[in-house]
This record gives structure tokens, sequence and C-alpha cells, in this order.
């Protein structure tokens, strides 16, 4: 019987990952995208607030990471991988559905509420929970994918080449997303027209729909052994493993300093005067810095954890505080390339050394994601209150100041 299993060949299911994974990475982008064009789209006259409500958009989005995350595994233990990977899509075609009614209710209502002196539309606060159930699915979709990554078995493939190809296919659509929303649902103007976003969405919703109804016909191998039971008990704590602890804070440090650059470079560059198409450009160089970074990141596989994540934070770090001196955010652009590898750096040693503890540990590092929701909005907070977002990206720097802290003390293993 198990001879039988590994001649399997799960090249379509394989597939589908990648496409899900990459699915992962464009609408995670698109969201964050979003924040200059519905600035001026809905936000005209919010005033003060309008970094603060622009950069809440990707806050929605990541909150769901840490409020869905148990959801997500419990679900995962009731119903089982496949069953929560066809919800999931199912609730991505509920958020993208919510995105439509957004635009549909400024184009025909455009009903508006006060917040102290800003007036904002109540599409605005429909595109927020949009944001959040995409981001729902989100959640979802990666509590599964990476699992099936795993188990689909491709002749000529290990598991770590198969999470390396969903991996690329993951930032080719990151990349891709910048221009997707500037030059495809916007064409580059700078006028927006909410109403731009109609047919696009439209077309998404029809392709997830499409892939759910796939997942019904093909064979997805099972994943046994992976779900909640009867488990050992565990003598202790995990968070009494110090630096699987820290570790979640640097995964928070890492995840908001790699949104914040890639969701807030284009409200920084468009309010120093240059064009949205510009702007586009310089997000989609930054996010294909991070394709590049990994499509290489195998090269520097056998280079220790600390002194990967000792270089590129201290690269990151040097060009952050080289924009903010010179106030030229292109220098942004190539923290992207830092920013590519630090996330497995980070994992393997957060949960070096934990033995029984390591899927609990894992668990555990997933709720430092929130910090794409954290770090992003609180650097908006702080632009309107400087009326500017030159020195606001002093956060970023000290991001990556605790990352390097991080690779130099915080990762050795006390125990």
């Amino acid at each position: 019987m198990s001879s039988k299993k590994t001649e399997v060949n799960y090249t379509g299911p394989f597939i589908t990952m990648v496409v899900l994974m990459s699915l992962v990475g464009f609408l995670t982008v698109i969201n964050q995208q979003f924040q200059a064009p519905l600035q001026k789209a809905f936000l005209s006259n919010a005033g003060d607030l309008k970094n603060t409500l622009s950069t809440f958009i990707t806050f929605s989005f990541f909150l769901a990471y840490l409020l869905m995350g148990g959801v997500s595994a419990k679900m995962v233990d009731k119903i089982g991988y496949r069953a929560t990977l066809v919800r999931a899509l199912g609730i991505l075609i509920l958020g993208l559905g919510l995105f439509e009614a957004s635009a549909f209710q400024f184009d025909q209502f455009g009903t508006m509420v006060s917040i102290g002196a800003a007036s904002v539309p109540v599409a605005y606060f429909i595109f927020l929970i949009g944001s959040f159930v995409v981001g729902t699915s989100m959640t979802f979709l990666q509590v599964v994918v990476n699992p099936y990554l795993v188990a689909c078995s491709v002749p000529g493939t290990s598991s770590v080449q198969r999470q390396t190809i969903a991996g690329a296919g993951n930032s080719t659509m990151a990349t891709i997303a910048p221009l997707f929303v500037a030059s495809i649902i916007f064409q580059g103007k700078t006028e927006i027209q909410i109403g731009s976003l109609y047919i696009p969405f439209a077309v998404l919703m029809v392709v997830v729909g499409i892939i759910a109804i796939s997942l019904s016909k093909i064979h997805l191998p099972e994943i046994e052994g992976t779900t909640a039971g009867k488990d050992e008990k565990l003598e202790k704590s995990i968070w009494s493993f110090n630096h699987l602890t820290l570790g979640v804070i640097a995964i928070f440090f890492y995840v908001g300093v790699e949104v914040a650059v890639g969701a807030n470079i284009n409200l920084y560059a468009e309010s120093l005067g240059f064009l949205p198409t510009a702007a586009a450009q310089m997000a989609f160089l930054y996010w294909g810095g991070m394709l590049v970074g990994r499509l290489f990141g195998s090269f520097v596989s056998k280079i220790p954890g600390n002194v990967q994540l000792t270089v590129t934070s201290i690269g990151a770090g040097l060009l952050v505080i080289a924009s903010v001196f010179t106030g030229n955010p292109w220098l942004l652009v190539g923290v992207g390339i830092f920013h590519s590898i630090m996330w497995p750096a980070i994992f393997s040693l957060a949960i070096d050394g934990l033995g029984k503890y390591t899927s609990k540990g894992s668990g555990a590092l997933m709720l430092g994601v929130v910090g794409g929701a954290i770090l992003p909005f609180v650097q908006g907070i702080a632009a309107d209150a400087m009326g500017g977002w030159n020195l606001t990206w002093i956060i970023v720097i000290v991001g990556e100041a605790y990352l390097l802290y991080y690779a130099l003390v915080g990762s050795k293993i006390k125990q």
C-alpha cells in the first residue's frame, strides 16, 4: 500500500496549490495598493486623517491573521484540509463582492458620515469590511496550502523545491499587483473612478469560482497525523522558550516593515509630487526585488540563519536611513532584496531546538504576522501628525534594528 502511494503523481493538485499561493501574493499586495487610489476617491475630505484612514485598509486585512488564525486551525481540525480550502475560496468571493458593493454604494448613493472634521463615505467602511474578509480568506488558504505543498509529491521534486516554486509564484504575482492596480484597474489616470474596479474584480470572482469547482474534481492527497487529536501532554508553556518568544516579536517587526515599505511607498512618493504611475513603479520594483531575492535564496541556504539576518537587516536599515536623510523614495526600492530572505531565517532560528514543541511554536509565530497590520497603520498616523512621511520611516529603522538584535543576541538558545 505504501509503495503504491508513493507512485501517485500529484502534478495537478500541486499546480492548483501553486495557483492558490500565487493568488495569496496577488491579492495581499492589491489590497495594499488600493491605499493611494482610495485616498483620492474616498478620502479627499478626510483632512488630517487621510493617511491614517488610508493605512487602515492594510490594517484591516492583516488584522484577520490575528483574529482568524485560531478559527482557521479549528476549522481544519473539524472539517479537514480540503473542505477548509473550498470554504476559504467561498469567503474570498464574498470579500471581492464587498469590494464591488463598496464601489456601487459610492457611485449610486455616495452617503457620507462625519468623523470629527472629516467627511468619509459609507463606501469606505464597506471596503474595510471587504479587506478583513479577504484577509480572512488568505489566513485560511495559508493554513491549508503549505501542508498540501509538502504532501503533493511530484516526480523529480522535493518538498522544499515545491515550496520554493510556490513562493516564486507568490512573489511573481505580488510584483505584478502594483502595475495591475495602476495600469489595468485605474488605467494610469490621476482622476480616480472607483467604478473602474467592477470588471476586474468580477473576473477575479469568476476565476476563484472556477478554482473552487475544480477542487471538487481533482484528487487531493490525504494529510494524515496533522490535525488535533489526543496529543501528548506538554510539560511547559511554549512561551518558556526565550528564543521563540523573541522570534514572534521578530516576525512582527519583519512583516510590519515589509508591508510598511510595500504599502506606503506609494503614498510617500505621491506626497512628494511623483505621478501615480511612478509611485506604482516603485512598489513594482520593491516587490520585484523580493522576487529576485527569493529566486536566488537557495544559493544562500547553507549560510547560517543568524548570519543571513545580520547582513540583510543591516543592508535594509542603511537604505532606509539614506532615504530619510536624502528624502529620496527610490532608495526604498532596494530594501525588497534584503527583505526577501528574512522570513525563512527568522523562522528557522525561532523553532530551532524546540523538539516536540515545534508544531506549537510554528503556530505561535503566525501571531507575529499582525505586525503587517500595526506598523503601516502607526506610520500612517505618524504621517498625519507630522504633516509628512519622511520622518515616519524611523519606525522601519527601529524594526530593522530589532531584527539585527535578534540575529546577534535574541536567537541564541538558552535552554
